[in-house]
């Protein structure tokens, strides 16, 4: 399955105003432009012409591979709280507008990301172009543009003065050469008495509490992280082995644990339970195709692994903008600590296959204030030694 990122923006002089939007879709796996769209579309807001060119750039995507999975980047705080659910939409000019958006791609196939408009220059100069030949009578002319060329000149400079600019070397989960971020250390929940056997074990089955070993797991890292002294908040999943791990943790560090729903394990229905091995024995198309295509659901219907992205990228992002500039611990399980790592680092949904995760490891990354993230650390088990 192809993976496309959409980076729109919209401008209006005057706000409402001459107004246009630009649009770009880039492939994710090469950094290839693949597509610009851009129009100007007379006196508008801001925001409508921010939405406009939303929807311009998803229906270009479309276009391309309508199977394809997007993941959207804007430098409109509201779009992308709007478009994620976080936010209501109120404006009447914007709710038929974001429902377009959102018929485009099956939302479950659609992530989104607000990022500084700095980062955001390829779209913004498609806009500004728009505009420009709405002033002139003229129409947007792709043959016209210097938009892609813009935008690279525009990053090279940026990478000369990263360049130039000496930053002090990571020395630990809370350090500050990049400014602080918020820092995510991801522990998977001790084992079970499931996890020795490699049985799935998620969300919609018996939640099985820790064995004796992986309560044994919990107070090692509990006594690991207390010596490290980073830790300034912990959350965790609803599940039972999630809390009682966290509640271990959080009795040796002093602190509250909080639950969020969103960080839980993926539904793997009626595959729970089982191993591998007996999955493939019941239902071999089932897992061959689920092996296959990210979006497929276990049997039973499960929940698939562009669900769960979904649901983790939102959550990832409503923790960052609580906890900017801190450390924190999430308490979850395979498939999202998984998952985070992967949307980190821009790696294609079967990658989840080809990471280990041990139980009870330790796993860091970071997230900035202007957009860049970090991965620190995977799979980390030194403290079970």
């Amino acid at each position: 399955m192809r993976e496309f990122i959409v980076e729109a923006d919209g401008g209006s002089r005057g706000n409402p105003g001459p107004a246009g939007y630009g649009a770009v879709v880039i492939d994710a796996a090469t950094g290839q432009t693949l597509a610009e769209v851009a129009e100007y579309i007379g006196v508008a807001t801001n925001n409508v012409a921010e939405y406009r060119g939303l929807v311009a750039g998803l229906r270009a995507a479309h276009e391309l591979d309508p199977t394809a999975v997007v993941h959207v980047r804007m430098d409109s705080k509201l779009v992308i709280e709007q478009m994620t659910g976080r936010w209501k939409i109120k404006h009447p000019d914007m709710k038929p507008l974001a429902a377009q958006a959102a018929q485009v791609f099956p939302p479950l196939r659609v992530t989104y990301e607000w990022i500084p408009r700095e980062q955001n220059k390829h779209a913004d100069k498609l806009a500004n172009e728009a505009m420009d030949a709405g002033r002139r009578g003229e129409q947007w002319s792709a043959a016209a543009s210097t938009a892609e060329s813009a935008a690279a000149d525009a990053k090279a400079g940026a990478d000369v003065r990263a360049a130039r600019t000496v930053a002090t070397p990571s020395t630990g989960w809370g350090s500050a050469d990049m400014g602080a971020p918020a820092t995510f250390v991801l522990l998977r929940h001790g084992e079970t008495p499931l996890t020795p056997e490699k049985r799935f074990s998620g969300s919609g089955g018996t939640d099985p509490s820790l064995s004796d070993v992986g309560r044994e797991q919990a107070e090692r890292v509990g006594a690991a992280l207390a010596r490290r002294g980073t830790i300034q908040a912990i959350v965790a999943s609803p599940l039972a082995r999630t809390r009682e791990t966290a509640g271990i943790v959080a009795a040796r560090l002093g602190l509250d644990v909080a639950i969020d729903d969103g960080l839980r394990e993926t539904d793997f229905g009626a595959w729970e339970g089982l191993t591998f091995g007996e999955v493939r024995e019941r239902y071999p198309d089932d897992l061959t195709t689920w092996l296959a295509d990210p979006e497929a659901r276990p049997t039973g219907d499960g929940e698939s692994f562009v669900a769960t992205a979904t649901r983790i990228a939102a959550t990832r992002d409503k923790l960052i903008a609580a906890h900017a500039g801190r450390t924190v611990l999430l308490v979850t399980h395979v498939t999202p600590i998984k998952t985070l790592v992967r949307l980190a680092l821009g790696a294609p949904p079967e990658s989840l296959f080809r990471m280990e995760l041990s139980a009870a490891s330790l796993s860091v990354v970071a997230y900035y204030a202007d957009g860049n993230v970090s991965v620190r650390l995977l799979n980390d088990t030194s403290h079970l030694r």
